[in-house]
């Protein structure tokens, strides 16, 4: 098929696939979610994506890069690039592991520090979230979302 002889897709059609798409507008949603914890989040200089990450290094660290990786969801490239971005914050170190081929990252000092001033504005930013759905309404968006990652992790 030559280009003069597509056709354009059907209008009707792609309205309906960007109005049921989960990727779309599963997306869409996080963009603005995200939004609005980093608005809340800037007076502690964090990011929503880097609070997270020294949150789940916080908790499941030390740990290898790869790990990391896996239990964020994250692809290595971008999680790299978040995790330099941290350590030259000071707030986390990068070393090697007893294996040379792993990368260990760890939360120091500095990155403690910073959780601790970051956590009041999460609060603010999470009760945005909470107030605005209702109780039942956010129970129900955590559950859906689990739901939804079990069911990727099964695919």
């Amino acid at each position: 098929m030559t280009k003069k002889q597509l056709k354009d897709p059907d209008m009707d059609r792609c309205v309906e696939i960007g109005r049921i798409c989960a990727c779309a507008n599963l997306r869409r949603a996080a963009r603005a979610v995200t939004q609005i914890y980093d608005r809340s989040l800037r007076p502690s200089g964090l990011r929503a994506t880097q609070f997270a990450l020294l949150m789940a290094v916080m908790v499941l660290g030390p740990l290898p890069v790869t790990t990391l990786a896996k239990k964020t969801r994250m692809d290595r490239t971008t999680l790299g690039r978040n995790l330099k971005l941290l350590e030259k914050k000071g707030m986390i170190r990068i070393k090697q592991g007893d294996d040379q081929r792993v990368r260990e990252v760890s939360l120091i000092d500095y990155g403690k520090e910073s959780i601790i001033k970051a956590i009041p504005y999460w609060k603010e930013a999470q009760g945005l979230i909470e107030s605005g759905l209702g109780e039942e309404g956010m129970k129900n968006l955590l559950s859906d979302l689990s739901a939804v990652i079990s069911l990727v992790r099964k695919l």
